[in-house]
């Protein structure tokens, strides 16, 4: 039962789905049909709005094109509207107003490429023409005032705008257009420290020539001078880019040449430097020529340390953005000054060689050596490889001939020829004249050491210097021994040779060649000139001394006088001794009165070393043998002198008196 309960429930209810889904269906059905009457009234609809969007779409197109036509229109007409401006500010000239005006070459270089761009436009060509035609009347007149702008502001006006500061100046500086004006001399003096400006009279502070003369000539701060005013500047470096992107680049290097390159000549000439050759400077007096080359020490610092380091600024900032162009500007613009200045070092350095020239050469040397680094950092880049090769090569050459004029000196003080006599024996005018040299040599010690160091052997530079040093007195020594052999007289031959080398020894001891050659060097050459004291005593005063003494007197029986009896001695052999004695004396005095030692302590000492062996040898003749000539009759006659009296003859020795002049 109720199974079958179950099963009548079930098929209630599977009619009842049945039923339900026949209802769906037919909604289904009918929902279609609904569906399907709206797509035929849409497409209806659609059909009737056609003809409307074709319209809409056509008017929309139209005002875009007309949109499009007005912007480009508008572009043209602005493109015209800059042409136009452009070419009033181009008729007008860049004189008043630079700024604007390569504005306006700006604006015509935009005008140039739109039209360039878009030549659909009707008359473009026409355009084109007349905006090339205006671009290439503007570059000339722009070409023309980098040239004038170059050339107006000069060295003379800046240095009175600094100095005075009125509106007068400042007037001349918006007017002036003359070109090639050179740069006064009292302008670039300004720039010198005050140690190298100068004095009132003409006259440098320092000495004539020589960079060891000022020590700090290296680290004193040098004032560089204003070329071309600050506000000026970003103009003339406005104006060459301008030709540099207008492929003037040749016009541009030319026009800087021609307008800086007189300005530097011209300036130097000013100053006083001269384009020598070697034949000029060799017809040149000495005197003249060492004035020139101290002057040109002074010139070749005031030409790098402020005009070319000047010049070098301004290029520098002119032509920013374009260092090669730069570096090749300043190349050409002062070549021929450079030259200007070392053709006359390198006619010095070539000129024939003399000792007086070692000196000049050292100092052209130093002053080189100074300004090396200056001038590397200068003269920088490719183009100015040649100017810095030249600067070097001059380095060298004035190092290689100082050292050749060295080696000359050292042989010509070794063969001197000169006749000079020197009667009184005194120091020879060769002997001060080298000392002084190797003192003065001495003053340059740290750049001989320089000199040595790089050009010399290979040795220690002390070495090298205190070798060639010795040379040079050795060489000084052995002239002297050929000198003294003028001397008749072999005791003023030992008093010239003893004046001499103690002339040299006391040099040396009192100056720096004393730590150089050595205590042994001054301990050997004084014992040299008691040698010579020594050899002048025994010459000049053996012979008297023996005249003064016991032997050679013999009785009337020919005995000798022995001990002190001298009652066996001839009255007539003793007032002969004494008669020669005084004779020999005389001429001595008379002689070695008119000789000099030139040394106070050594001409003392020399006096005293002779009294000491003749007064007491006249002293014991005198007190022994006195007594016999003085019984006799005329004592006076033979016994002329007495000691005390020899003693102050003694004292006026050396001194150098005239023959005629009398006793004191």
């Amino acid at each position: 039962m109720a199974v079958d309960s179950r099963m009548d429930l079930l098929s209630e209810r599977a009619v009842l789905m049945r039923e339900s889904l026949q209802k769906s269906q037919t909604i289904t059905d009918n929902v279609v049909s609904i569906l399907g009457s709206f797509d035929s009234r849409l497409s209806a609809l659609e059909s009737a709005m056609r003809p409307t969007q074709i319209r809409t779409h056509a008017i929309r197109k139209a005002h875009e094109n007309i949109d499009k036509t007005l912007k480009s229109a508008e572009v043209i007409l602005s493109q015209f509207d800059l042409l136009r401006q452009a070419e009033t500010k181009v008729l007008k000239g860049p004189h008043e107003d630079l700024e604007s005006y390569l504005e306006a070459i700006a604006q015509l270089r935009k005008v140039i490429r739109y039209f360039s761009s878009n030549k659909g436009f009707k008359n473009s060509d026409g355009v084109l023409n007349h905006a090339n035609s205006l671009l290439a009347k503007a570059q000339s007149k722009l070409e023309e005032e980098f040239k004038q702008l170059l050339a107006s502001y000069r060295f003379v006006l800046l240095f009175l705008n600094r100095v005075f500061r009125t509106h007068f100046v400042n007037y001349v500086f918006l007017k002036v257009n003359t070109c090639h004006k050179a740069v006064e001399p009292d302008r670039l003096f300004d720039g010198l420290p005050n140690s190298l400006r100068p004095s009132a009279d003409g006259e440098g502070n320092g000495k004539a020539h020589g960079g060891h003369h000022n020590d700090d000539s290296e680290t004193a701060a040098y004032t560089l001078p204003v070329l071309i005013p600050s506000r000026v500047l970003p103009l003339l470096h406005d104006l060459a880019q301008q030709m540099v992107q207008a492929g003037h680049q040749q016009l541009l290097l030319q026009i800087y040449r021609e307008t800086r390159t007189f300005v530097l000549e011209e300036s130097l000439r000013k100053l006083g430097v001269e384009k020598l050759s070697k034949e000029d400077v060799q017809r040149m007096q000495w005197e003249v020529l060492e004035a020139k080359i101290g002057n040109w020490i002074h010139f070749m610092r005031i030409a790098v340390k402020l005009l070319f380091a000047g010049e070098r600024q301004v290029c520098d900032q002119i032509f920013r953005g374009f260092d090669s162009l730069s570096d090749q500007c300043f190349a050409e613009v002062t070549v021929s000054s450079v030259s200007m200045l070392l053709s006359f070092g390198d006619a010095i350095a070539r000129s024939k060689r003399s000792p007086e020239k070692l000196f000049v050469l050292l100092d052209m040397y130093e002053i080189m050596r100074e300004l090396h680094s200056e001038i590397e950092t200068i003269f920088k880049g490719k183009a100015c490889l040649e100017i810095r090769n030249s600067a070097t090569g001059l380095t060298k050459r004035l190092a290689q001939t100082a050292q050749e004029t060295f080696g000359d000196f050292e042989e010509a003080v070794e063969k001197d020829a000169t006749k000079t006599a020197v009667l009184d024996g005194t120091v020879h005018p060769l002997t001060s004249y080298v000392i002084n040299y190797v003192k003065f040599l001495f003053d340059y010690q740290a750049t001989l050491k320089q000199l040595f160091s790089e050009f010399g052997n290979g040795d220690d530079s002390n070495s090298q210097l205190a070798s060639v040093t010795m040379r040079i007195m050795q060489a000084l020594q052995n002239n002297l021994e050929g000198k003294s052999k003028q001397y008749k007289d072999q005791a003023l031959t030992h008093l010239f040779l003893m004046n001499n080398i103690h002339y040299m020894v006391r040099s040396v001891r009192r100056s720096e060649a004393k730590d150089l050659l050595g205590d042994d060097w001054v301990q050997r050459h004084r014992r040299v000139v008691q040698q010579h004291a020594n050899l002048y005593k025994r010459t000049a005063w053996t012979k008297i001394l023996q005249t003064s003494s016991a032997q050679g007197l013999t009785s009337s029986g020919g005995g000798s006088v022995e001990g002190g009896n001298s009652s066996g001695v001839s009255r007539g052999l003793l007032k002969e001794r004494f008669k020669m004695f005084n004779m020999q004396f005389d001429e001595l005095h008379q002689r070695q009165s008119q000789w000099t030692v030139p040394d106070t302590e050594l001409r003392e000492s020399l006096r005293l070393a002779v009294a000491e062996v003749l007064l007491p040898a006249y002293r014991s003749f005198l007190k022994r043998f006195g007594p016999l000539v003085e019984s006799g009759k005329n004592s006076q006659r033979y016994i002329k002198y007495t000691a005390e009296d020899l003693e102050r003859l003694l004292g006026e020795l050396f001194e150098g008196k005239s023959m005629n002049e009398p006793r004191r």
